[in-house]
């Protein structure tokens, strides 16, 4: 008699749920959907890998010259744009966004290479409505990317 399949049915463990994991999205959520602007076929991979895991959809553009588009039709919760690109810089690219009023309100997150003291608060100051610095975390990278679609709360005014 195998004990695995002929033993007689048990009831259903009465423990508390186990919570689902934070990469899978519920049904009152909807997946981020994440675009990548880089020049660097690597970072692309590996930034694009990492998010896939952690169950963001991702679109990336290579070229500078088609992110515009590449926006307008994939409508992206979150845009990661290097700065440092050929043709269209990412600062330009930013401002092009911004200036649109149809995409102005996409978030523009500054992924660079630009790391030195000060080059974070220039970004900030540039216009971008965050920062992260590559190389990439691989331990992290979903975790700050995920922090940057958080809401951000409306500052009061005072009287």
């Amino acid at each position: 008699m195998n004990s695995a399949t002929d033993s007689a049915p048990t009831a259903a463990p009465t423990a508390a749920p186990t919570a689902a994991p934070t990469a899978a999205p519920t049904a009152a959520m909807t997946v981020p959907r994440i675009l990548i602007v880089d020049d660097n076929p690597y970072n692309v991979k590996l930034a694009s890998f990492v998010l896939e895991r952690a169950a963001f959809i991702i679109e990336a553009v290579l070229d500078s010259t088609l992110a515009m588009a590449c926006v307008a039709a994939f409508r992206p919760d979150l845009i990661l744009m290097d700065i440092q690109m050929p043709k269209i810089d990412g600062l330009e690219l930013m401002r092009c966004l911004k200036a649109d009023p149809a995409l102005c309100r996409i978030p523009v997150v500054a992924f660079t290479a630009y790391a030195m003291h000060g080059d974070q608060d220039k970004l900030l100051a540039a216009g971008c409505d965050g920062y992260l610095s590559k190389p990439i975390n691989v331990a992290t990278f979903a975790d700050e990317v995920r922090a940057l679609l958080a809401p951000k709360p409306v500052p009061t005014g005072s009287p």
